[in-house]
């Protein structure tokens, strides 16, 4: 018999994350393009972040027209590395005219990478990045690139630099809760022997 499963957080019942949860509203929107192979993981990071952020909102797919992402009002930066990305610092954006719409896909590097290549509206947009050197507590997925951050992650550094000085890491709860209580789920055990022995970075 499958649990019953919470109808926002889509966690177990006995596990729901909603308590944990935050209501953050901030100036900035987010807007999150999913892959649909990552709408159907369990360790599905981005609806949280979505969850915890008034007026959030996340699309599942892999081909987007602008109509998705265009907002009067805001100006749109892509969250994903590349050779004209700016790194984002604390207050970036107090420049500019209009509040940002931080667009970020979401999905693994490959599927990432594939949503920017079958959509070169989105690709052409302008971009951001996070500094170099920060570190994931995302200790039970691994990552096939050094530094890979989870979606809720790096949508909080992110805020934290565009909305400076406010700071998101509320919104890390849940995330810090779900990876908790899987590893309690693997039994430590088995947990060190995925996970704290290989030698590969982690996703």
């Amino acid at each position: 018999m499958s649990r019953a499963l919470c109808t926002r957080c889509l966690r177990p019942e006995s596990h729901c994350l909603c308590p944990l949860i935050p209501a953050l509203s901030c100036r900035t929107h987010l807007l999150v393009l999913q892959h649909p192979s990552e709408a159907r993981h369990a360790l599905n990071t981005a609806r949280l972040a979505v969850l915890g952020l008034a007026g959030a909102r996340r699309v599942v797919g892999e081909t987007f027209t602008p109509d998705v992402w265009e907002k009067p009002g805001y100006t749109s930066r892509l969250l994903f590395p590349g050779p004209a990305a700016e790194v984002l610092t604390p207050g970036y954006g107090r420049d500019l005219d209009q509040p940002i719409q931080l667009i970020v896909p979401d999905g693994t590097w490959g599927h990432a990478r594939k949503l920017l290549h079958i959509n070169p509206e989105l690709a052409a947009l302008p971009r951001v990045m996070l500094p170099a050197g920060l570190t994931t507590r995302y200790r039970v997925r691994h990552a096939d690139i050094p530094g890979a951050l989870s979606t809720i992650e790096a949508v909080t550094h992110a805020l934290n630099a565009i909305e400076y000085p406010m700071n998101v890491d509320a919104l890390l709860r849940p995330f810090e809760a779900l990876i908790d209580g899987q590893i309690e789920g693997m039994g430590a055990d088995l947990y060190a022997r995925h996970h704290l022995q290989r030698k590969v970075p982690w996703r």
